[in-house]
């Protein structure tokens, strides 16, 4: 096989299925729509488990590490210090982890629970107080301990082993040199194809609030057409920022969302329903913390469980898609941490985080409607998703201070992951290398676009939905074999490590 051809094989065949997808979804829209459609359903009917136990898995995994006695095993050398400040970091970790999905369904998602419940009677308190505890279930621990296994296995294997910044290197131990064959240039091919997909769904989903925002506050249509705009618009904008590189843009970007969200938080607690908020932070996380094991395994064996199926295993699917993409990010900038401060950064400060950010949407908007018994507000809410957090600014006092910093704070987060995904998905398509070309970046950048757009032309959010589901099953399954291929790699890690002080010690007793 030609050098070069071998050299970008993996990109090559992963562009020419995402093409394939393009033109299937613009020329058999309604065919692409019952395919995925039919390959949703099969995956709940049947492997909804997997997602279940899976994700299980790897909250359990992750704590394992922090207290394990590889919690000291610092990624790189001994010496090397971290390359961006814990606060940057932690802003870049958010933007890319959860960004556009945070605001987008902060205050739908926990409306939408107490209107129509997993369990008992909508519109009571103890609809309220299942809907915050779900809405803490599928943005806490669960996605945050996927990111933390994927990225930490991409870290170590990138740092301490010398391999390159692909997926297939999380196998070394596993496949041993075979990770440049085959085996190697499939999971690489995979991880991309999961990847793209859910960076689609982000950015599909992100159009939509965009528009929402622009109709909301300036009266533009929110129209299928506009969002077409709006994602040509954004693609024109951070294809420009793509050269910036991660030292600058990206980081530049998640300090100001971070700071936007801090400020739009802030208003929230001052000028709404503060003591309720403060309460039902305190509340969920005691009902979330007591009831994990139990809605972590939550399936419905008797009726057809609808509910888990549009909820938790859509958020697992679209979580674990979303894992290469941030994992691959979450491992960039994360060289010279311990891998107890990496889980403690990546698995325990974010969940904290967006618990509270959640309390203050999710819960103020409850409390509105519940205070006042205001049951059309719930349903405004709820029919009209991407307008949610809008019409909630509606109801408090400041609302068009408000909903400019909503949606500032949304757009900015849109640009972010447009951009660090196209940088990751370089990354994965060139190699592994830690800087991909221009070239290779702004393809990727107009790709991701097309499919988000496509997918939206297919039948907005529920083919997102449904496309994410069925891209991100061979991923988790290939995560899990990577969680026993990171505990081979961090055993013979120890191996290494303790001769070595040994030795020094001997040498000290000698002298």
């Amino acid at each position: 096989m030609n050098k070069k051809l071998q050299e970008n094989i993996v990109f090559i065949i992963s562009l020419a299925i995402t093409l394939i997808f393009i033109l299937w979804g613009v020329f058999f829209t309604d065919n692409l729509a019952k395919v995925t459609d039919a390959i949703y359903n099969g995956s709940i009917d049947y492997l909804g488990w997997v997602y279940l136990s899976a994700t299980l898995f790897f909250v359990v995994f992750s704590i394992y590490l922090l207290f394990s006695k590889y919690g000291n095993i610092r990624l790189g050398k001994k010496t090397d210090t971290p390359d961006f400040k814990t606060g940057s970091w932690l802003a870049m970790l958010f933007g890319a982890g959860m960004g556009i999905g945070i605001v987008y369904w902060s205050v739908a998602e926990p409306v939408t629970h107490y209107t129509n419940p997993p369990i008992g009677e909508p519109y009571t308190i103890e609809a309220a107080n299942t809907a915050m505890k779900y809405t803490f279930f599928h943005w806490g621990l669960d996605p945050w301990g996927i990111y933390a296994v994927i990225g930490l296995a991409l870290a170590f294997f990138q740092y301490n082993r010398k391999l390159p910044a692909a997926i297939s290197s999380s196998f070394q131990p596993i496949l041993g040199h075979r990770i440049n064959g085959p085996i190697g240039k499939t999971i690489d091919v995979l991880s991309i194809f999961a990847t793209v997909f859910g960076i689609a769904t982000s950015l599909g989903l992100g159009a939509m609030q965009v528009t929402a925002g622009m109709h909301a506050i300036f009266g533009i249509p929110n129209l299928l057409f506009v969002q077409l705009i709006v994602i040509a618009v954004a693609t024109v904008l951070f294809i420009i920022s793509i050269n910036t590189g991660l030292e600058k843009g990206i980081q530049y970007l998640s300090n100001a969302a971070m700071i936007l969200s801090f400020a739009i938080m802030a208003l929230i607690l001052l000028v709404g329903p503060t003591m309720a908020v403060i309460k039902v932070f305190f509340n969920t996380t005691g009902i979330y913390l007591s009831d994990f094991l139990h809605m972590s395994l939550r399936l419905k064996p008797f009726g057809e469980g609808e509910w888990i199926a549009s909820w938790t295993l859509f958020y697992w699917a679209w979580w674990i898609a979303w894992a290469p993409f941030v994992g691959m990010f979450i491992a960039r900038v994360s060289k010279g941490r311990t891998i107890r401060e990496f889980v403690i950064g990546v698995l325990i400060v974010p969940t904290i985080g967006t618990c509270l950010w959640m309390s203050v949407f999710g819960g103020s908007a409850l409390s509105i409607v519940i205070d006042s018994g205001n049951h059309d507000l719930a349903k405004a809410i709820t029919e009209d998703v991407s307008l949610s957090i809008f019409t909630f600014f509606d109801h408090l006092p400041l609302s068009t201070l408000l909903s400019l910093l909503g949606f500032a704070v949304v757009a900015i987060y849109y640009i972010t992951v447009a951009d660090t995904a196209t940088f990751v998905l370089g990354m994965l398509s060139e190699g592994g290398t830690l800087n991909p070309s221009g070239k290779i970046k702004v393809t990727w950048g107009i790709i991701q676009s097309a499919v988000a757009a496509v997918l939206l032309l297919a039948g907005g959010l529920n083919v997102l939905q449904t496309a994410s589901i069925a891209a991100a099953l061979p991923f988790a399954i290939i995560m899990v074999v990577m969680c026993f291929s990171l505990l081979k790699g961090l055993k013979k890690e120890l191996e290494i490590q303790q001769p070595a002080k040994r030795g020094g010690q001997l040498n000290k007793d000698v002298k």
